[in-house]
């Protein structure tokens, strides 16, 4: 009677620790599948934008797919991140210059719309920006680290990636006219 109920444990063990494996596999699987890739996109120059929806802080739905046909410039930012605070007027009057020609996204990764509001009273800025409270849209677009700045061509792929501060040494102004 022993030995039967050892064998039936030892069985029970065997198919337990089966199935577990199995299960590994499969989830190993399911995470290179080609469909999993084509879903998330990859991040990088040439590869096509991924749309978003999202409010701004004046209270518009914002989607990427709207500016279809524009060149398109995303900033995200957070007022906390000393270098986004630093590149802030930078981006701002490259805005300004190419306004008629380049559509640019301010994305606010992480904080509210008051302290949105705050900061840019504060700077004295007064374009809208995209709140991205959750992290969503950084999230899709991969960023690990702010600021980061992306410029989109008229089709919708990225043409230039930047993490990282943009300076006067930045040939931002170049990539905008590359992405034309």
């Amino acid at each position: 009677m022993r030995k039967l109920k050892r064998h039936i444990r030892r069985t029970i063990t065997i198919l337990i620790g089966t199935i577990a494996v199995l299960a590994g596999v499969w989830a190993v699987f399911q995470g290179l599948s080609p469909s999993q890739t084509q879903r998330v996109g990859s991040i990088e120059a040439g590869a096509t934008a991924p749309d978003f929806m999202a409010p701004n802080s004046v209270g518009d739905e914002v989607s990427l797919s709207d500016y279809r046909g524009k060149v398109v410039m995303i900033n995200f930012w957070a007022s906390w991140c000393t270098p986004c605070v630093r590149e802030m007027p930078l981006l701002h009057q490259t805005a300004d210059v190419h306004q008629e020609d380049v559509e640019t996204l301010f994305v606010n990764v992480g904080e509210s719309k008051g302290t949105i509001r705050e900061f840019m009273n504060e700077q004295q800025f007064d374009f809208p920006v995209i709140v991205d409270v959750t992290g969503k849209i950084s999230s899709m677009y991969r960023i690990t680290g702010l600021p980061a700045t992306m410029v989109i061509d008229r089709e919708g792929k990225f043409s230039h990636i930047l993490q990282g501060e943009l300076t006067n040494d930045t040939p931002l102004a170049q990539w905008l006219e590359d992405a034309k």
